[in-house]
């Protein structure tokens, strides 16, 4: 059950101005340390979505609406280091956005949520599905592999974006992020603006070799050493990657995962069709489609 939300925050100037996205309120959320700005849409079970890097809120545009026509109520945070959340101290660690996500739910009074996660948000995800289960029903994981996957070379490729962010100079663009080695197809200038618009706030700018270098590549260590594979998830976990997000294949995954009922209670796998690695830009319906099945079947 989660307690009524904060009223929406209508008198507030957003800088830059929010992109368009019809029926969300937006709301700002104190916690310690933190203003999380949040957008909202629906009424019933809640849900959390966990965005992606160089992504915030936005990104769920497209997705959030038809969970919240399902009857949930949609909870989409810019989290630490992204959008127009604000922090009191730029200070980021590997658990930074694990505190938050956990102070942030405790502020709106949900004691239990479904979650679903993209990119970098997935690593937070992780953190909080492996280290408080017992506050979440199911999870689902966007173009992120499962923790306890065991490294192959073939997967090399995935990681050669991380040497423009680890090497990220202030003001320098990341537009290139959104190639097509990382979308199905164009994407209109207009969306990739709004993606990448809260780079103006120095914060924002400031936050990129951070996050990568203190919470994704350490966590990435973890992963590597097996210490997930040490640990059991009890979480229903859904992990859903593109068709044409590279190098990942059913074959690949199956390598790299095999017999994940060693490790986790409940999973699966499931692949999109004509969609890379943002992609609830390339398949939203998809993307949407996936999360309500995986809802309904894990109760």
């Amino acid at each position: 059950m989660s307690s009524p939300s904060p009223a929406p925050d209508h008198e507030r100037v957003w800088s830059p101005p929010l992109p368009a996205a019809p029926g969300f309120e937006h709301l700002v959320v104190e916690t310690p340390g933190l203003k999380t700005h949040l957008a909202v849409i629906g009424e019933g079970e809640p849900v959390v979505l966990l965005h992606g890097f160089p992504q915030h809120w936005w990104q769920w545009r497209q997705v959030a609406p038809v969970l919240a026509a399902a009857g949930y109520r949609v909870y989409c945070p810019d989290l630490r280091g992204a959008g127009w959340t604000e922090a009191a101290d730029p200070v980021l660690d590997r658990e930074s956005r694990l505190r938050d996500v956990l102070a942030l739910l405790d502020a709106l009074g949900i004691a239990k949520t479904h979650l679903v996660s993209h990119d970098m948000g997935v690593i937070t995800a992780i953190q909080l599905t492996y280290g408080h289960p017992e506050r979440f029903r199911s999870a689902v994981q966007l173009a992120v592999w499962p923790a306890f996957f065991r490294f192959s070379p073939k997967l090399a490729p995935a990681f050669t974006h991380l040497r423009s962010f680890i090497l990220h100079r202030p003001g320098a663009s990341l537009r290139g992020v959104f190639s097509p080695r990382y979308v199905a197809r164009p994407l209109p200038e207009e969306t990739i603006q709004a993606h990448l618009a809260p780079l103006s706030r120095t914060e924002v700018d400031a936050a990129v070799r951070p996050l990568t270098t203190r919470m994704v590549l350490p966590e990435a260590v973890r992963m590597l050493r097996g210490v997930y594979r040490r640990q059991r998830l009890t979480v229903p976990t859904l992990v859903v990657f593109g068709d044409r997000d590279h190098p990942t294949t059913p074959e690949l995954m199956a390598e790299i995962c095999p017999r994940p009922e060693r490790y986790a209670d409940r999973f699966e796998a499931a692949y999109v069709g004509n969609a890379a690695h943002f992609i609830t830009d390339d398949a939203p319906a998809e993307v949407a489609e996936l999360v309500l099945d995986w809802f309904r079947r894990t109760g």
